[in-house]
């Protein structure tokens, strides 16, 4: 293996990483918006996604590139690959997290009313597993990519909850649906994140263990969570 072709693969991993690090930023500055009703930091959040965007393109063409030079095979090769799709993915988290700061930025125009705990908890939750999910590519540790798997089935199930207790306030409160479905909006993008976080998650565990887990709970199930 030449010294060459190791360099492109730890840039590549920078690279990726950098792009998980402006992502994982992204997503926090939503949800603070949303939270502090800040407009100004929402349409910070919307200004920068066309940054992402030109990032991904720059690390697909790199991953172009390597396969095309390198020809890598086994470990490499999964590398490459699951690099290309986290690249897609933690593209995807950013369009999202623009999806949440524009409803944070409508939020901010109505009467200031307390953010569901279960939403904000959910929030929590959904940025440990952006977290970990780049942590476990950082440390080839697919057994925190398994955490991060297995804490998806809890962000769905919140995600659940809220649908039903807001579709219950709708009802008591019909003057505030359009304030009540913007909130559920969220709820629903923030359950999109963790579904994306997971897919970084079964491609690392595929990059370590060169296991598919995609579609395979039980392939995960027995491994404790993690606080």
């Amino acid at each position: 293996m030449s010294q060459h072709f190791i360099r492109e693969i730890e840039t590549l991993k920078k690279k990726i990483l950098a792009v998980g690090a402006v992502v994982e930023e992204r997503i926090a500055q939503a949800i603070t918006a949303m939270v502090q009703h800040d407009t100004a930091l929402a349409q910070q959040v919307t200004d920068g996604d066309d940054e992402v965007d030109e990032m991904e393109v720059e690390v697909e063409e790199d991953c172009l590139k390597i396969l095309a030079l390198y020809q890598p095979v086994a470990i490499d090769l999964r590398f490459v690959i699951a690099v290309l799709k986290m690249n897609n993915d933690l593209e995807r988290m950013a369009d999202t997290a623009v999806n949440i700061a524009r409803r944070a930025e409508y939020l901010a125009t109505q009467p200031q009313v307390a953010i569901p705990p279960m939403l904000l908890e959910m929030a929590e939750r959904v940025q440990r597993m952006v977290t970990q999910s780049l942590d476990a590519l950082v440390r080839s540790d697919a057994t925190l990519a398994r955490t991060v798997c297995l804490a998806d089935r809890e962000v769905d199930q919140i995600n659940r909850q809220m649908h039903v207790d807001i579709q219950q306030e709708i009802r008591q409160t019909p003057d505030q649906v359009e304030r009540l479905i913007h909130t559920l909006s969220v709820s629903r993008h923030l359950e999109r994140i963790g579904d994306l976080a997971t897919n970084v998650a079964e491609d690392v565990i595929y990059t370590v263990e060169g296991e598919i887990v995609r579609h395979r709970t039980s392939a995960y199930a027995s491994v404790p969570a993690r606080a």
